[in-house]
């Protein structure tokens, strides 16, 4: 049996790991601002909010074995700032790393993603995890994961008794799945930069769910990439979604945005097209190999998933 103490653990990942820890011998700490929806019996709820002191006493009360640590903005809300969610993903992480270390905890899992690696035009296709982490400052979501992951690194260097599992995470598509990513699936047309096919690697919630189990029990530690087999550029995706695409060229669509944003039409400015343009497409070799993991579900087949189970 291990006490496992999961944060964010109301989200949808969050969730799913419950789900998949359920019925297991271990005890199960699940953490959140509220109760997740259902509670497995080998479960139990306390608050915990990672931009305060909860992280510190919470965990100083509980003392987990391993620590799974979800908590993170990955769809801004609306009114949300890039300080709060600087708080949450960046310093949120280092409150919950020092009480880790602080009370002993064996080994911490976390959620990084394949964002960090940033929107570059030179970035390696695929990316793999020596590749250097260049997430961009203009994107508030790639530049935490990137200060993340060095806050990590840097643990791992003077704190190595803290074993460590790092997944950089595709995107994560499950049955009613909705955010910013999808909400690109759902317009009429699939949007792309002329000359770009904008490739996406996807996760299957299931299998991050089983992959996540894995690293808070029996899995080894390391830094692993999160990606179903495959990339799906607009062409893709197109077919899939059974839309046609639209290709607007990177300097009209950058032109558009900076009118659009100003006069709170979108909010997006300019800066959003290099999201379309150099999406980093993750190479999954270490994690079916060194971590021993194959995902179940191939980045088409989660997409024709989320497709079925979404439009039924």
């Amino acid at each position: 049996m291990t006490r496992i103490l999961i944060t964010g653990a109301a989200g949808m990942i969050g969730q799913a790991l419950l789900q998949r820890l359920a019925g297991t011998d271990h005890e199960i700490v699940a953490t959140d601002l509220r109760p997740p929806k259902v509670l497995p019996p080998n479960a139990q709820f306390e608050k915990l909010d990672v931009t305060t002191d909860d992280p510190l006493t919470v965990i100083a009360r509980v003392q987990p074995e391993v620590i799974v640590h979800l908590a993170s903005i990955v769809t801004p809300p609306k009114g949300s700032t890039r300080q709060l969610e600087y708080a949450v993903d960046v310093a949120g992480t280092e409150k919950v790393l020092e009480a880790a270390l602080a009370v002993g905890t064996r080994r911490i899992v976390v959620t990084s993603s394949g964002a960090a690696y940033g929107y570059h035009p030179d970035n390696p296709v695929p990316l793999r995890e020596t590749d250097a982490l260049r997430g961009n400052p203009e994107f508030p979501y790639s530049d935490h994961k990137r200060q993340v992951e060095e806050v990590l690194a840097s643990a791992r260097a003077h704190a190595p008794q803290l074993e460590q599992v790092v997944l950089r995470v595709g995107t994560v598509l499950g049955a009613g799945t909705q955010n910013q990513i999808t909400a690109l699936f759902e317009k009429p047309r699939i949007l792309a930069v002329r000359g770009s096919e904008s490739p996406f690697v996807f996760i299957w919630t299931e299998d991050l769910a089983a992959i996540l189990h894995r690293a808070a029990t029996d899995g080894p530690a390391g830094v692993f990439n999160v990606a179903g087999d495959g990339a799906l550029g607009a062409r893709d995706i197109a077919k899939v979604m059974n839309k046609p695409v639209l290709r607007i060229p990177a300097w009209l669509l950058k032109g558009a945005l900076a009118v659009a944003k100003p006069l709170g039409l979108s909010r997006y400015g300019p800066e959003q097209v290099r999201f379309l343009q150099y999406r980093p497409v993750l190479a999954n070799d270490a994690l079916k190999t060194a971590f021993g993991y194959v995902p179940q579900k191939s980045s088409a087949e989660v997409l024709a998933y989320w497709k079925a189970e979404t439009h039924t």
